[in-house]
């Protein structure tokens, strides 16, 4: 593709939607709001649980004090259980509690009830369109993912 302002327009439309989403869904959670960073820890955690906080970090791309200081708020939280690993008294492996579960699933439900919603008010040709975009998109993040470093934010 020969537009340069591609780039451009397609990082604001993903990040406006990210955006909009978030601020559709606010409204009905319960709890305190959780920032971005610590819904990542929280997913990485649900989905691996007994991960370090050093690999969390690297999956993360976040420097370890990062989430360190993650882990705590977390943990303070009610959200995140820290143990000891049995083999490093220094290594700290984390596990999400029964309430984070919730939270996360309750939010992914309605993230995906509302994209549902949103996605059958469109157009056949439109719903079509994004389905075949899925793929192209997975490749976009997987190379980023692929080349994403610590410290690669603005």
């Amino acid at each position: 593709m020969n537009d340069p302002g591609f780039p451009h327009d397609l990082g604001d439309a993903l990040a406006g939607i990210q955006r909009l989403v978030r601020r559709r869904l606010r409204g009905g959670l319960s709890g305190p709001r959780l920032r971005g960073a610590q819904v990542e820890l929280l997913r990485l955690v649900r989905d691996r649980p007994g991960i370090g906080v050093s690999a969390a970090a690297k999956e993360l791309y976040l420097a370890g004090n990062t989430v360190s200081t993650l882990v705590n708020q977390l943990v303070t939280a009610g959200l995140l259980h820290r143990e000891t690993a049995a083999d490093d008294r220094r290594v700290a492996l984390l596990h999400p509690t029964p309430e984070a579960v919730r939270r996360l699933s309750d939010w992914e439900a309605r993230r995906s009830a509302l994209l549902r919603e949103r996605v059958e008010l469109l157009g056949e040709e439109d719903r079509t369109a994004l389905a075949a975009a899925l793929p192209a998109l997975r490749r976009l993040a997987q190379g980023l993912q692929d080349e994403a470093g610590p410290g690669g934010g603005a």
